[in-house]
């Protein structure tokens, strides 16, 4: 009966729309969704950020409602629109292996709302994946961060499986 349940779990894993890409913004990333059911996924993005203090790394994990409260993108054109809003945690590090050797980190809650095109197996997305939590980035400090508000937005091009 276990052997049973796990198959039909990993069936239905497999059977659920799933994409992978990349983002460019504020800097660049990766990308995946994978989809429960035709109205949430569950978006994970890790990305280098462009800064100015040496190196860094963050990333982001949603969980989204697929055109929440019923509004859907009109459209009778060739592919299909979609909007999606929704929430989780964010964090990372930047200035790892700068001269200056100030190593800033944050982490918190996130958002995420944007608009895709969907046409074949390919959607292309603008996004706005903000955070709020505690950072490190003013003198060293550790304290209430609204950095992560500023930025954060990005096109990204994927490709569904």
């Amino acid at each position: 009966m276990i052997a049973v349940m796990a198959i039909l779990g990993m069936a239905a894993a497999i059977a659920q729309p799933r994409a992978i890409g990349a983002n460019v913004g504020s800097g660049v990333g990766f990308s995946y969704q994978h989809g429960f059911g035709e109205s949430n996924m569950l978006d994970v993005a890790a990305s280098i950020p462009v800064i100015y203090k040496g190196l860094g790394i963050g990333g982001h994990v949603t969980y989204d409602w697929i055109d929440p409260f019923g509004a859907s993108v009109p459209w009778s054109g060739k592919g299909a629109w979609d909007w999606y809003m929704g929430v989780g945690g964010a964090g990372g590090a930047y200035g790892l292996f700068s001269s200056d050797a100030a190593n800033y980190w944050y982490a918190g809650v996130a958002g995420h709302i944007g608009i895709e095109y969907n046409i074949n197996h390919f959607n292309l997305s603008f996004d706005y994946r903000p955070c709020i939590g505690v950072d490190n980035v003013n003198d060293g400090q550790v304290g209430f961060g609204l950095n992560g508000l500023y930025g954060n937005i990005a096109i990204g091009l994927r490709y569904k499986f």
